[in-house]
């Protein structure tokens, strides 16, 4: 808060009441004002953004995943999050708090609830399901740096605000930024779609940081969403560009079905036609990097400057042509 300056007092007569409204004042504690937010890109506006300014995890904006799996349409457990990963996500102060206008998400190694590691997973939407923040179509960035180690994996991501076209991953899956702490010169992003799972499909690029760069240092992560086209960049540097995917409903006793022609996609662009709502998390071994080893120091954080949403500022129009691509049914 900045205090009021008083100069010379035309009127004598406020002079009394000048000076203890200045005491007053005066006395209270200053609030720090907010970070200033740089000027949008060219073409862009902002529309949502947590600098992370305060002095806890903004509720209004995050809520947190909780436990080490989750319960499919017919209650079924599925563990490790479907990955065969290792840590018992919480919201404590161990593993993700707010500090120096940063947030930190920790993966610890300790006894919790059974579990040998613990982590943290933040969404901009609710545990039951209802929103805090969507958004279909936008620019995205993410300034970060992440932890290294073998077995230690982070990611910004983002998963539909509602399952318009079934279950993963016939509603679609963007992964903005994956990580392999046993590799970290390297970052990958990749989209997930098709049929639900075992039908599903995903396209990948990885992008190697120049000039020895590696994910322990600070980098901008940035996705730029648009109908019928998605890209990724680095620090400013453009590295993927895709068009081409597919969405199929079809599905039997739970399992999808791949389509058997064209007539039975969902109408392009879906499944990126809806809402989706930002995930950030730092997971523990799995599938996709393997477990962590004796050579893993514990514990490791991925730290978030900021996160930055924006819009077109003349508006998105018709989706682009799809793209080049396989379909199941296409001919070898």
């Amino acid at each position: 808060m900045k205090l009021c300056h008083f100069g010379r007092l035309a009127l004598l007569g406020l002079i009394g009441v000048g000076f203890v409204s200045f005491a007053a004042r005066a006395a209270e504690p200053p609030v720090a004002e907010s970070t200033a937010v740089p000027p949008a890109p060219a073409g862009w506006k902002l529309v949502w953004h947590d600098e992370f300014d305060g002095p806890e995890v903004d509720k209004t904006k995050w809520d947190f995943d909780r436990g080490n799996g989750f319960q499919t349409e017919s209650k079924q457990y599925v563990g490790g999050w479907g990955n065969d990963e290792l840590e018992f996500y919480t919201n404590r102060p161990e593993n993700v708090f707010v500090k120096d206008g940063m947030l930190h998400i920790r993966a610890v190694k300790e006894s919790y609830k059974g579990f040998q590691y613990t982590s943290a997973r933040l969404n901009t939407r609710k545990k039951d399901g209802g929103p805090l923040f969507n958004k279909k179509y936008g620019r995205f960035e993410f300034r970060a740096k992440l932890p290294i180690g073998r077995g230690i994996w982070p990611a910004l991501w983002m998963r539909p605000q509602a399952e318009t076209y079934g279950g993963w991953a016939a509603s679609g899956e963007i992964d903005i930024l994956e990580a392999k702490g046993q590799n970290p010169t390297t970052v990958q992003g990749t989209l997930h779609f098709g049929s639900r799972w075992p039908a599903n499909h995903w396209i990948k690029k990885d992008y190697v940081l120049p000039d020895q760069g590696t994910i322990a240092d600070f980098h901008v992560y940035t996705l730029e969403w648009e109908p019928g086209e998605i890209r990724w960049s680095v620090d400013g540097k453009l590295y993927q560009t895709q068009n081409f995917w597919w969405s199929c409903s079809d599905q039997e006793g739970g399992r999808g079905l791949p389509p058997n022609d064209e007539s039975e996609l969902n109408p392009w662009p879906a499944p990126f036609d809806q809402p989706f709502f930002i995930t950030m998390n730092l997971a523990v071994g799995g599938k996709f990097l393997g477990n962590p080893d004796a050579t893993t120091k514990f514990p490791v954080e991925m730290v978030v400057d900021y996160v930055r949403v924006y819009d077109k500022t003349d508006g998105y129009g018709a989706a682009k042509p799809r793209g080049q691509g396989k379909f199941p049914f296409s001919k070898p």
